[in-house]
């Protein structure tokens, strides 16, 4: 079974709402749009912002995935857009730079992944120290959900965010903070 069969049994998993899918695509394509939006724009931070955006619109788009196309190919074309975007936007200068609100579709289930149970797994001191060295916006994502206990809902207005970014990044902050325990362990 080739890489394209398994990413369109992923796109079906996803799309019946299931959050190892999403981890899973995040996962796998998470370097490629990063990658592609680093050399275009030259700045880590813009990149990671657009790369997050991306998943957000195409999770949230995700019943519009063509499957002629390459998952890849079609990922990259909105990051392109939402690239393109931001010039514009900071070229008008507007200061309001939340994404649409669309109304989300898709809610991820709450069923544990296996970064989860890592996490879960470590003493609060270990798990801290791994914290802090997230990025700034992965830690405040992380603290507000594992140590606020949060809702998605909830972290969106209290980041003025859309609830797909912080879904993205939530699972992003995870991966991330899952293979640094590994690494120390």
């Amino acid at each position: 079974m080739n890489k394209h069969d398994n990413t369109h049994d992923t796109i079906k998993n996803a799309l019946a709402g299931n959050q190892i899918a999403f981890s899973t695509l995040l996962d796998t394509f998470w370097n490629d749009v990063y990658g592609f939006q680093l050399k275009r724009t030259e700045n880590e931070n813009d990149a990671e912002d657009i790369t997050i955006q991306t998943f957000s619109k195409a999770f949230d788009k995700l019943n519009t995935y063509n499957e002629s196309y390459e998952f890849k190919t079609w990922l990259i074309t909105i990051s392109k857009n939402i690239h393109v975007d931001l010039i514009r936007k900071r070229k008008r200068d507007v200061l309001d730079v939340r994404g649409n609100n669309d109304a989300i579709k898709k809610v991820l289930d709450a069923v544990p992944t296996a970064e989860d149970q890592l996490i879960n797994k470590q003493n609060l001191t270990t798990l801290l120290q791994h914290i802090k060295q997230l990025k700034p916006h992965y830690q405040k994502v992380i603290n507000l959900r594992y140590f606020n206990e949060l809702s998605y809902s909830d972290i969106a207005i209290e980041l003025n965010e859309p609830i797909n970014n912080v879904k993205v990044k939530l699972l992003r902050a995870k991966k991330l903070l899952a293979e640094a325990i590994k690494t120390t362990s």
